[in-house]
């Protein structure tokens, strides 16, 4: 019995070896396969270089500077290899002498690691010109690597910098939301190069290499290119966007110049700022300067601008008021100033505007009759005539984190603070005053409603590649409205032409233009103010905003030009001779064929 049990336990071992050693060499021969191919082929992903943005005359605003970043070889700081590593660094340093140590090293540390057995960007970016002299110097140290890699340049500067964006380096987050961040390290963070960046960006290649034991390259075994450098186009004409800042020297706000179908040929935010130096990194001093400027040299005013709209709206509010409670020859007297409660409402003007009806109050810009007009129309009808319109909504252009502004109303003003809704607001509202809040985005798009009748969609791309982009234009008005719309045209071209016109003695275009002004408010004047102080009087930033937008040639609407000047003063005044002087360039260019 004894040597029966021995037997079965020495049998049941050699058994237990022989399927061991089976599944050893054969079984798990697929595995060790796939491991071993592992080590001997290696992946590698090449970066897209990222698409140049151009204007409609092919010219380029953001492009690539040719460059290289220069890589090391990892673990060179473990403790054989550290002299080594202090060896690159010296020789660099001695061929490099603009480099600074610390930096190199720093990089050098982020990215090394155990697991790491790629080499490391110790220096991101150096130019052609300096790279060029110790090129060959330092290809032929085996543990140093020079990459191509271009980096992000915008030829004009600061010229139209809140429309084009910068791209910057991607931080933990966007690197979390899109994985090829990490392999390129840069991102669109404002303007046009963040609403198309994963167009710009392109897509990765891929290459497949074998390499030996050291990993060294043996043989390429495929590519796969890149998908890269593609091109955008824009409505824009940058040389048009150089001669508008030209204009808006020493001066705060927006201009946009745009087609009645949308398409955006210049817009620009005051102040600007420098593009380029953003991509590498912007120093704390400069950061400070921009960041502290009471002027908000970093908000997009285009679209991130909230300004009272002031008396821009009153076309929009005069169509209302004509198609609704009020009669298009309704009238009324005014004497500048309207009693309400223990309230009055003033006129701009000290001794009224007497008998006025629609027409002469748009291009007199009478208050009265707007006062009077919202207490028969109502806030209401007010509100979602102007929210139909396209204010207080987004107007889709393609800039991101676009603001949609306020329209007054007795629900907004529940849901925001829970309070009742009071007739001095309604008036407050007819005016373009109170909680009435605008972009210049939006004032442009109303504008180009009461040109053409049809609502466009703002855009400044036009093309993605071979692709057209032309965003359709709103049938909004209704069939009453349609039959008014000429009188608050002929209206608008009275601001612009008739002799009491707010803009007419401003102006000096060769283009005849229809327009509107308006004053919107930064401080409330109390009540018990007799006498206005004049806004050159006042202490600048406590001086209302200056608005002029309008659209020409009158009689065929080819383009909107709307400027705001902020604590400007007087519509027509501080802007009247910057549309005249975007008109007239406009014609000299054959934008505009009268």
């Amino acid at each position: 019995m004894k040597i029966k049990f021995i037997l079965t336990i020495f049998i049941s071992i050699w058994l237990a070896l022989i399927v061991r050693i089976f599944f050893l060499a054969v079984e798990s021969n697929s595995y060790y396969e796939k491991l071993s191919y592992s080590n001997t082929i290696k992946s590698e992903k090449i970066v897209p270089v990222r698409g140049e943005i151009v204007d409609r005359n092919n010219r380029p605003i953001a492009i690539n500077r040719l460059g290289f970043k220069i890589q090391l070889r990892p673990h060179l700081r473990l403790k054989k290899n550290i002299a080594s590593f202090n060896e690159e660094i010296d020789n660099l340093l001695k061929l490099l002498p603009s480099l600074k140590k610390d930096k190199l090293i720093k990089n050098y540390i982020k990215k090394d690691s155990y697991y790491n057995h790629n080499y490391i960007d110790i220096v991101h970016f150096i130019t052609y010109k300096d790279i060029m002299p110790v090129y060959s110097i330092l290809s032929l140290r085996d543990k140093i690597k020079i990459v191509p890699a271009p980096k992000r340049h915008y030829p004009y500067g600061k010229v139209g910098a809140h429309m084009i964006g910068y791209v910057s380096r991607a931080n933990k987050k966007d690197i979390k939301d899109d994985k090829l961040l990490e392999l390129i390290g840069y991102i669109g963070k404002t303007g046009i190069e963040k609403s198309y960046n994963n167009y710009l960006q392109g897509n990765a290649g891929l290459r497949k290499i074998k390499v030996n034991a050291n990993n060294q390259e043996i043989q390429e075994l495929s590519n796969i290119l890149a998908d890269e450098d593609r091109k955008l186009t824009l409505a824009i004409d940058i040389e048009l966007q150089k001669y508008i800042s030209s204009l808006f020297k020493k001066k705060a706000g927006a201009v946009i110049v745009m087609g009645v179908d949308g398409k955006i040929l210049s817009a620009s935010s005051f102040p600007e700022y420098d593009l380029n130096t953003f991509v590498s990194g912007i120093s704390h001093k400069m950061w400070n300067k921009l960041s502290t400027n009471l002027d908000k040299p970093f908000t997009n005013k285009l679209i991130n601008g909230l300004y009272p709209p002031g008396s821009t709206i009153k076309t929009g509010l005069g169509l209302l008021y004509a198609t609704t409670e009020i009669d298009s020859k309704w009238s009324v007297d005014c004497r500048s100033s309207m009693p309400l409660g223990k309230r009055v409402f003033r006129c701009w003007k000290k001794k009224g505007h007497r008998k006025t009806s629609l027409k002469k109050a748009i291009r007199e810009s009478c208050d009265d009759y707007f006062y009077k007009g919202s207490l028969q129309v109502g806030i209401k009808k007010m509100s979602e005539g102007l929210l139909r319109y396209g204010l207080g909504k987004k107007t889709g252009v393609d800039l991101p984190n676009e603001f949609i502004g306020i329209v007054p109303s007795r629900e907004w003003k529940k849901k925001k603070y829970n309070r009742p809704w009071f007739i001095g607001e309604t008036v407050n509202t007819s005016i373009g005053q109170g909680d009435f809040l605008v972009t210049p985005m939006q004032i442009a798009q109303f504008t180009a409603l009461m040109a053409t009748s049809k609502l466009p969609t703002p855009h400044f791309a036009t093309m993605i590649g071979d692709k057209e982009l032309n965003p359709p234009s709103k049938d909004i008005l209704n069939e009453k409205e349609l039959k008014k719309l000429p009188l608050i045209q002929r209206a608008m071209y009275e601001v612009c032409n008739y002799p009491k016109g707010t803009a007419t003695q401003y102006l000096s275009s060769k283009v005849t233009i229809a327009g509107k002004t308006g004053t919107a408010q930064v401080v409330t004047i109390l009540q018990d103010i007799e006498e206005r102080v004049l806004e050159h009087e006042m202490s600048y930033y406590s001086r209302s905003h200056a608005w002029f937008t309008s659209y020409g040639p009158y009689k065929n609407p080819q383009y909107i030009v709307l400027v705001i000047v902020e604590h400007g003063g007087h519509g027509g005044s501080a802007a009247g001779k910057i549309v005249s002087k975007i008109y007239n360039r406009l014609l000299k260019l054959k934008y505009i064929k009268q």
